[in-house]
């Protein structure tokens, strides 16, 4: 990932939008995905500050950001989440996918530690990131990503038809891994067929973690083909928060006046991560909406102030 060159008094102030609880999340977050798009060891130091913070949404997002940025001084830190029993679940699985993401042969042992844990979700997160580090180092190829994305698998080399990849992605007995293989070749292809197969993925009732993820691959793609599916699993109270609050996200990525209506509807959510969410997802989908050049831009409001 590229870096932008910045002061370390513009890096600072960035910083303490982050870190500032009294700010909104909407404005936490854009400052979050400002460092982001940073990078290097001063952007990866004041995220992970954010781990002393009481949001379980914005913790979750930072870890997400440091698996992103590829930068090796956030696995310790990462490591420590992971392990801190007193961090959120939702928290705890999305440190184990970014050390995952980071791809050092040297944290399979703490990861081994948690593929009989009592959480669904953190013992296959952990699962995912076992098996995407051995395939990192086995020197085996996949397709890459055409959203620029560390992905949790890589997606399949295109040989394999949609009609193939919606049999592995709907297929329990598939191991849980080659079923995100499937999911990101079926976001690559991204046509309405592949749409449709990922949101009748939304409905597999296996696995959380698995319909999070497909949630999260249809807000990568923004496309208005899968706003009935999301905004139905946003609808069922019934669902993992973490499942309905990746949904109110990826709605915000689409560029369509209807999912404001269906985001305001949520803004009293009984979650707070769905709630949170939906706020996040709003100011997400005003830049769509109204087109701005980007979501990210602390860096611009600082120098402009």
């Amino acid at each position: 990932m590229a870096t932008l060159t910045v002061t370390e008094d513009e890096l600072q102030k960035i910083g303490h939008v982050l870190l500032n609880s009294e700010n909104s999340l909407a404005e936490r977050f854009r400052a979050l995905f400002t460092l982001m798009n940073i990078n290097g060891p001063d952007a990866v130091k004041i995220i992970c500050e954010g781990f002393k913070d009481s949001s379980e949404l914005l913790k979750h997002e930072l870890a997400f950001c440091l698996g992103q940025m590829q930068d090796l001084t956030a696995l310790p830190t990462l490591e420590e989440v992971l392990e801190d029993k007193n961090q959120p679940i939702i928290v705890r699985h999305e440190a184990g996918e970014a050390i995952g993401a980071l791809g050092q042969m040297e944290s399979l042992p703490l990861l081994n530690k948690y593929l009989d844990h009592e959480s669904k979700v953190l013992k296959q997160t952990c699962e995912l990131a076992v098996m995407r580090i051995k395939h990192v180092h086995s020197n085996q190829l996949g397709s890459d990503s055409p959203f620029s994305s560390v992905d949790p698998a890589p997606a399949f080399n295109k040989d394999k038809t949609c009609k193939e990849l919606k049999d592995i992605l709907l297929d329990p007995e598939q191991t849980l891994f080659d079923r995100y293989r499937a999911m990101f070749s079926l976001r690559n292809i991204s046509t309405p067929e592949a749409i449709d197969a990922l949101v009748k993925g939304l409905d597999c009732d296996d696995s959380a973690l698995f319909r999070h993820e497909i949630a999260y691959v249809l807000g990568q793609m923004a496309d208005k083909h899968a706003i009935e599916g999301l905004s139905e699993k946003l609808k069922d109270m019934s669902d993992d928060p973490m499942v309905r609050h990746e949904c109110a996200e990826a709605l915000g990525a689409v560029d369509d006046p209807r999912c404001k209506e269906i985001l305001s509807k949520h803004l009293t959510d009984n979650d707070l991560i769905v709630k949170q969410s939906c706020e996040i997802a709003l100011d997400m989908n005003e830049c769509e909406t109204q087109h701005q050049f980007q979501y990210a831009d602390t860096l611009e409001k600082i120098r402009i102030s």
